[in-house]
């Protein structure tokens, strides 16, 4: 029995796919597990391959740093991992962000995510950080 590659990966693909207006997609990942119960299963260039389904949420709830009023998005560090994808994959994406900013200010260079994707924006300015500190006493 083989073992999934990359649930992760398969997780953003189909927000991507979902987002992109792509209703399905071939992965190798899964292929040989439980993952693959009960799904399609084609063989390509002789590899096995298990069809997986788009997500599209009915909403997508994300967070950046900053927002411009057009809704143009820019991320901190690991935020950029899923919340493009998710951003797109929403029929309705609402963006809780710390700073809003007038259209223009962002460089177009640095724009995570278009404002195209985004509905509604929420400012939160000072957001709770709840990041575990682990202290532990000198020995």
């Amino acid at each position: 029995m083989r073992y999934s590659r990359s649930a992760q990966g398969t997780l953003a693909e189909k927000l991507r796919a979902g987002g992109s207006g792509i209703p399905a997609f071939f992965t190798k990942t899964g292929v040989g597990t439980v993952v693959a119960d009960g799904k399609e299963v084609r063989e390509f260039d002789g590899e096995q391959y298990v069809m997986e389904r788009s997500l599209v949420a009915d909403v997508s709830l994300i967070k950046a740093k900053v927002a411009d009023k057009a809704g143009n998005l820019i991320y901190n560090k690991t935020a950029r991992n899923f919340n493009p994808n998710a951003a797109m994959a929403g029929k309705i994406t609402v963006v809780e962000v710390e700073q809003i900013v007038e259209v223009g200010e962002l460089d177009p260079d640095q724009i995570h995510t278009p404002g195209i994707f985004v509905h509604r924006i929420v400012l939160n300015a000072t957001p709770e950080k709840r990041i575990e500190q682990r202290t532990v006493s000198a020995a």
